[in-house]
């Protein structure tokens, strides 16, 4: 049952089924983060190596679901990017290696769309053309231009965000969630199985969806009111953030302690430092869309209730272009500001 694992992605799994009786040399997994790309990595790489070892089947399948099996290898981009000297050209090397307990072996490379073009450049031959036995399943969010060629030498998987409905399935039947709680986690999700997971234990949620949930409400035209709910929704996401940030100073307290008991400084302390930043990025931007959502789901209630007011749906229109110009890191005061001057009051 290895593939009840892959939540809500029906049609990814459906076309990897197929592909495990006559896999070709290389897949290309795209879709945001959370939508379930590693967990499907991690499951199809188990169901290549038993179906090439049928006897050893479900001692395969449940290592590479654990990511312990010897023949399956993970790379994980420690920095901002995956670099060709550090990362690329050992994965090469392993890739020639032969495998160690079968007939195959799976490379995953997670965040495959960091990749600098040189990294891709030198990967290249070797994904185009791998030794028998490997086979690479690339997991990218997009594709940049300087990744196209590789693109055109993978299988292609498209992973769509997950929807709130499979999510909040997932959470109850994981007993995780009320089927009352369910909905509204799965709400502030933005399409992830792993933040909804994550959210399960945020006892503060709630108060952040009100927050969101009453700006058309307190909208007056004026620029001091939108000032001040900008302010309340940014400072509920820094006590959202609180705990994440004290898990980085953990892993830094952590590292300090290895580097004093070993004598040594410097070893990845600025990749650690790096990835903190992407993850505290990363929170804050799947906040925001939480917000954004709630906001839009508001408007349309209205609408859908009958409220006839002019300036709905420019309303939801201006969320959505909100949502868009995320992926570009926008100052986040002032285009939260920008947006709900924009915005229609509810107020009656």
């Amino acid at each position: 049952m290895s593939w009840d694992l892959v939540v809500g992605q029906q049609e990814a799994v459906r076309r990897l089924e197929a592909a495990v009786t006559a896999p070709v040399h290389a897949y290309l997994f795209v879709g945001p983060g959370g939508a379930g790309k590693r967990r499907a990595a991690t499951v199809f790489a188990g169901e290549l190596l038993a179906a090439a070892d049928p006897d050893n089947a479900e001692r395969h399948r449940r290592l590479a679901v654990d990511e312990s099996h010897a023949d399956v290898h993970m790379l994980d981009p420690v920095g901002n990017n995956l670099r060709r000297d550090e990362e690329a050209e050992p994965l090469i090397v392993q890739a020639s290696r032969s495998p160690v307990e079968g007939k195959r072996k799976v490379l995953i490379v997670n965040r495959f769309h960091t990749a600098t073009a040189a990294a891709a450049a030198s990967l290249l031959k070797t994904i185009e053309e791998p030794p028998a036995t490997s086979i690479f399943v690339l997991l990218a969010e997009d594709v940049p231009p300087e990744h196209i060629t590789i693109e055109s030498r993978c299988t292609r998987v498209d992973f769509p965000p997950i929807a709130e409905e499979a999510i909040a399935d997932a959470l109850v039947a994981e007993g995780l969630a009320s089927p009352e709680q369910a909905p509204i986690i799965a709400a502030a999700a933005s399409g992830s199985v792993e933040r909804a997971r994550t959210l399960v234990a945020d006892d503060r949620l709630v108060a952040r969806r009100d927050a969101w949930w009453s700006i058309p409400d307190r909208l007056d035209g004026t620029g001091a009111a939108v000032a001040v709910m900008v302010e309340e929704v940014r400072a509920l996401i820094d006590d959202a953030g609180k705990a994440k940030v004290a898990q980085h100073d953990a892993e830094l307290e952590a590292m300090d302690a290895r580097e004093e008991q070993l004598g040594t400084r410097g070893s990845g302390r600025k990749d650690l430092e790096a990835r903190h930043r992407r993850e505290l990025r990363q929170f804050r931007t799947e906040e925001l869309r939480f917000g954004l959502a709630t906001l839009a789901t508001r408007y349309r209630e209205a609408i859908v209730a009958g409220d006839d007011r002019r300036g709905l749906l420019d309303g939801i229109d201006a969320l959505r272009h909100t949502q868009d110009a995320l992926v570009r890191n926008p100052n986040e005061a002032l285009a939260l500001q920008a947006l709900l001057l924009r915005l229609p009051s509810l107020a009656r």
